[in-house]
């Protein structure tokens, strides 16, 4: 069984730097193989055997910020836990958490932190849908377009105009399945167990891609649009090739359209990392989800009340998230540094 989705392999243990993703959706050139590969449903006679759908993992969030060296803090972050305005039929849960990495200011992530998700919910599918796989996907790409397209139009509206712009890494929980959309250089890395009897090995599993104008791909597309790159920058400036708002740059090939990765999520998982480039200057994302793993492994204590020990567990993942942000800081991160964890816990039997 697939447990990826469209996501690459994940790399090696002990591998310093994970590989590039591939775009989530197919090229021109592979959709029509792509299409003829996919099995018929008419083609098959026996109806599938009914197979019981596994419970759903629960999600618990914690956040932590550090402002570093920096004179403002210009991330902004979202968690909700559960979106239970606007189910999609079929779907028993939605979650969402956002981590937004603002430059130029602060108005442009605060934004998004308060109006991404509320696009989201406008856009999903209402009622019976063929491909809900399809209509996620088309969902996260509208809201990103019109958050971007609503702040631009405010920002133009100021005087002066205002020349904010932020990242986004988001992950949409549906059910058991992460949809994790990104823009700019905020990454989202999933704490995998490796599958192999007796090893406590883990694997960190890149869900996300970043975008910036020393990439190929992205200098290719900036420069197709007419923008020249200087020093790593789109026109010597922004590092970032895609983002929400920096409005001065949509004419230079800045788009706002969100790269989507779909990961099946296992009862091998034991967290989710969304966070700024603060955190990944400091850390290689193996690093970091070996720091958080052996700030986990801290003792519970000696309580034997349950509710006792819930409380301690949930007071040692929120001391994890802290502590790895403050080590960023520690090891000379200078910028602005925002994590949410998210833990990954399958319900008892």
């Amino acid at each position: 069984m697939d447990l990826f989705g469209d996501l690459p392999e994940p790399a090696a243990e002990g591998a310093k730097e994970p590989p590039a993703a591939e775009d989530a959706e197919p090229r021109e050139d592979q959709r029509g193989a792509k299409r003829k590969a996919e099995p018929n449903a008419d083609d098959h006679d026996e109806p599938e055997p009914h197979t019981a759908e596994p419970a759903l993992l629960e999600l618990r969030a914690f956040v932590s910020e550090r402002r570093g060296e920096r004179d403002e803090m210009q991330d902004a972050h979202t968690v909700i836990p559960s979106l239970t305005e606007r189910l999609p039929r079929g779907v028993s849960r939605l979650a969402y958490f956002a981590v937004f990495d603002g430059h130029g200011g602060s108005r442009a992530s605060s934004f998004a932190a308060r109006h991404l998700h509320q696009q989201l919910l406008l856009c999903l599918p209402q009622g019976a849908v063929s491909d809900l796989d399809k209509e996620i996907r088309r969902s996260l790409r509208d809201a990103f377009k019109q958050t971007d397209a609503a702040f631009l139009k405010l920002a133009s509206s100021q005087k002066p105009v205002w020349k904010d712009g932020t990242t986004a890494i988001c992950a949409l929980i549906v059910d058991n399945v992460a949809y994790v959309a990104n823009l700019g250089d905020s990454r989202a890395v999933l704490c995998r167990a490796a599958a192999l009897p007796g090893s406590q090995a883990v694997l960190a599993v890149p869900l996300s891609r970043e975008h910036s104008a020393v990439q190929y791909e992205e200098r290719m597309r900036l420069q197709r649009a007419g923008a020249t790159v200087r020093d790593g920058r789109v026109l010597g400036v922004l590092e970032v090739s895609r983002s929400i708002g920096d409005g001065q740059y949509k004419r230079c090939g800045v788009i706002s359209t969100p790269d989507i990765r779909r990961c099946q999520l296992t009862a091998n998982d034991r967290f989710l990392l969304l966070a700024c480039d603060g955190l990944f200057k400091a850390f290689t994302a193996d690093e970091a989800v070996s720091f958080i793993n052996k700030s986990l492994e801290v003792p519970e204590g000696s309580s034997s009340s349950s509710s006792s020990s819930s409380s301690a567990r949930a007071e040692r993942w929120a001391s994890s998230c802290v502590r790895v942000t403050t080590e960023a800081v520690r090891r000379g991160s200078a910028d602005n540094v925002t994590a949410v964890l998210v833990q990954l816990h399958s319900p008892p039997q």
